[in-house]
């Protein structure tokens, strides 16, 4: 048995990217589940072999061959047997720059048989093989890898974009499952430039397909998402902000986001209008916005919607402040039988006030 350091690892060392929480996934040829397990490998793969080593934990696969047997990625039958070879196995995979590989202990030339060095020393973003059609979920991953390198200045190779429109136009890109639309999209958003993994997905037609319930307008962008250090909760409220709540939750539904993600992205749709000219509107106006935000109870909720409403360029200083001076009211201090009614009073006349004197 041979064993070789493949794809990601090899990619993003020759990158300079690497780092030392960097996955590493190894190949395995010439070998069966039995060898392996009788080496002390742990069997985790159920569609095909994959195996935990028994020390480092990491991944290692035997090599395989696929074969398209029906729609979608989970369409496929594979051949894991002795006979295939290191270089079938990489010629399975998506994009040259992730067909590489090297002996496991980092030793001798890289082993390239479809060009990936030379596209990355290009900054182009190419498909192995015609075969590349055959999984939807590579439109995902293309356009996310686009937005990861970016910043290094690779771009989608025009023939690789014009096979990822023609899986869009065949249909192939509905068999993608919500669940693996919704990984790839928060990996895209931990990436250098979000913006990107959707400007790709609108220009194959992908955008559409997987995401109709959204209205698009002619000159549609997203260049908020770009901004550094954003949570996933953010990232995800400023690519919807300018969506109606309804077709938020239409859009949440089908992609079983958590629940955060969902109201946070349907508060910020709602109020970033109003809190952009906050101080123009009347008190109980203003205090409805800190109760329908839950804005007085749920602080770390609340401190993202006003992290998205900073991205999208809105000052939110005087809403904070405003806040504090509604959060120090003591509820051990009212008098009145009727608690409720006293608060809400008490609570208008801070609003009163702090719009009286920053005025």
């Amino acid at each position: 048995m041979q064993e070789y350091l493949v794809g990601g690892a090899i990619r993003d060392k020759i990158l300079g990217v690497a780092t030392d929480t960097t996955e590493k996934d190894y190949v395995v040829v010439d070998s069966s589940p039995e060898e392996m397990q009788s080496l002390g490998f742990r069997q985790v793969g159920k569609e095909f072999p994959v195996f935990l080593h028994p020390h480092s934990k990491e991944e290692y696969a035997l090599a395989r061959l696929e074969r398209k047997v029906g729609k979608g990625y989970k369409g496929f039958e594979f051949d894991t047997s002795k006979s295939v070879t290191l270089e079938q196995d990489l010629s399975r995979r998506d994009l040259t720059i992730n067909a590489i590989a090297q002996n496991k202990d980092g030793s001798g030339d890289y082993i390239d048989p479809f060009g990936g060095l030379e596209d990355i020393k290009e900054k182009k973003l190419r498909h192995v093989s015609e075969a590349f059609a055959e999984d939807p979920v590579r439109i995902l991953r293309t356009a996310r890898f686009a937005s990861r390198f970016n910043h290094l200045g690779f771009t989608i190779d025009s023939r690789t974009l014009d096979l990822m429109k023609m899986m869009v136009s065949s249909g192939e890109v509905d068999a993608l499952t919500p669940e693996r639309v919704f990984k790839e999209i928060t990996l895209s958003m931990n990436s250098e430039s979000p913006s990107t993994f959707f400007e790709v997905l609108v220009e194959t037609g992908a955008y559409q397909r997987l995401f109709p319930m959204l209205e698009m307008s002619p000159d549609e962008n997203f260049k908020y998402l770009d901004q550094q250090n954003l949570t996933t909760e953010v990232t995800f409220a400023l690519w919807l902000y300018n969506q109606t709540s309804s077709n938020i939750g239409l859009l949440c539904e089908h992609l079983k986001c958590p629940k955060d993600i969902q109201h946070i992205a349907e508060l910020v749709s709602i109020w970033h209008d109003f809190a952009s000219d906050f101080l123009a509107y009347e008190s109980e106006e203003i205090l409805n916005f800190y109760l329908k935000t839950d804005g007085l109870r749920r602080q770390k909720r609340f401190d993202l919607i006003l992290d998205s409403f900073e991205n999208l360029n809105i000052d939110i200083s005087m809403i904070d402040q405003l806040k504090i001076q509604l959060n120090s009211i003591k509820i051990s201090d009212l008098k009145n039988i009727n608690i409720a009614q006293e608060l809400t009073e008490e609570r208008l006349s801070v609003i009163s006030r702090f719009i009286n004197s920053a005025k």
